[in-house]
This record gives structure tokens, C-alpha cells and sequence, in this order.
């Protein structure tokens, strides 16, 4: 059996998931302290790939990095191209993937006791040594669940990766685009194969996020 699906679609999960930390926390911290209005109307933009069907995601990135765009155009002058290489459903896993990780990083960064900054410049701290040892581990219970739900997001899109790099075996095969394929061919065998690796993985995704809510509540009735 070829484990390259399987191989393919951890890494782009993983590097998606690793550019979609630094941008949805870096954008939750800076909307969260924006003014009401501006914050709503960020929110909305930044959230719209959540709702939009993955399809129309895909859409919008080939109107970008299509090889007849100017965007896709200049690449490809430059020797990059994100259309149909595997590199691409990085591109297109981080576009899906970023709401959840903004909305959960940006709702933990909203529950932050100010108190404890504002106490943190009393005594000279930095800006930039209140965010990483103060605010960040007051909200790394969100924050770590949002990256696992940003990952396990990422390793199952099916939609925007399919229409921006397709299917090539050994090259652009992810799980998801390999299940509709076997299934085209009627090779439901290996189709439910992969499958069951797609649930393995949710599974532990899943039992993740539930132990980190519940070491979360954990700390904060003790406190």
C-alpha cells in the first residue's frame, strides 16, 4: 500500500499549521484590541473562509496563483508555483485552517485579566516580555486548542486543495483527494482503508482538545 497520502498530507497539515499559529495569533492579539466597529468588520474578513464552502476558497486562490493571473504569472517567472504542486496545499490548508485559530487565539486573548499586564509595567517589564510570559501561558489552553483544531482542519480539507493542486500521485495526493479517487475507481477497499486512518487521527485530534479543555477547568476551579 502507498503511505504516501498519508506522509503528503501530515506535512502539509504541519507547516500549514505552524503559519497559521504566528498569523491567528498575531491578528487575534491586534484585533482584540481594536475599537468595536474595526474589530467587526476584521472579524468578518478574517473569519469568511470558516463559512465559505471550501470550493469557492479554491475558486478565489486559482483567481491568485493561477497560472494565467499576474500574481500566478509573476511566480512562475520567479521559478514558484503553487498550482498543482504539493507545496500549494499549504497555501490552500492555511487559507481553511486560519479562522479556527484566530477565533479561538482572539477569544482567549479577550479573557485575559488586564490586570496582570498593567502590574507587569508597574515593575518595568517590556511589552514584548508581557506578552510571551505572561499573557501567552494565561491563555495557552486556548491557544494550544486552537492549533490542534487549526491541524486537524488542515490534514482533512478536501475542497480548496483539490481544486488548486489536484490529484497527482506521489506528488500531490493528500488522504482526503486519495478516498474520493479510490472511490471514483470503485476501490472501496482501499478507499475504507484510508478512511480508518482519517478517523484514527480525528479520534486523537479530538481526545486532545477535550483533555486540554478539561486540564483547563481543572486549573482554573482550583484557583
Amino acid at each position: 500500500m502507498d503511505w504516501y497520502p498519508l506522509w503528503n498530507s501530515l506535512r502539509i497539515a504541519a507547516i500549514s499549521c505552524v503559519i497559521v499559529f504566528f498569523s491567528g495569533i498575531g491578528m487575534a492579539y491586534y484585533v482584540a484590541k481594536l475599537p468595536r466597529i474595526w474589530k467587526g468588520i476584521l472579524d468578518v474578513v478574517l473569519t469568511l473562509p470558516l463559512v465559505l464552502p471550501p470550493t469557492v476558497c479554491g475558486w478565489l486562490l486559482l483567481l491568485v496563483f493561477g497560472l494565467k493571473h499576474p500574481v500566478g504569472i509573476f511566480l512562475q517567472s520567479i521559478g514558484v508555483q503553487f498550482v498543482m504542486t504539493w507545496y500549494g496545499g499549504i497555501i490552500a490548508s492555511a487559507v481553511v485552517a486560519f479562522p479556527l485559530m484566530y477565533r479561538t487565539a482572539r477569544g482567549a486573548f479577550e479573557s485575559f485579566d488586564e490586570t496582570l499586564a498593567w502590574s507587569g509595567r508597574t515593575l518595568g517589564l517590556s511589552g514584548t516580555y508581557i506578552f510571551w510570559h505572561i499573557r501567552m501561558p494565561y491563555c495557552k489552553q486556548g491557544i494550544i486548542a486552537g492549533t490542534v483544531l487549526a491541524f486537524a482542519r488542515a490534514l482533512g480539507e478536501y475542497g480548496a486543495t483539490s481544486m488548486l493542486i489536484g490529484y497527482i500521485p506521489k506528488n500531490t495526493a493528500t488522504i482526503s483527494t486519495t478516498v474520493y479517487q479510490l472511490w471514483r475507481t470503485n476501490d472501496e477497499y482501499s478507499a475504507f482503508v484510508w478512511v480508518l486512518v482519517n478517523i484514527a487521527i480525528s479520534a486523537v485530534v479530538l481526545l486532545t482538545v477535550n483533555m486540554l479543555e478539561k486540564r483547563g477547568q481543572g486549573r482554573r476551579a482550583c484557583s
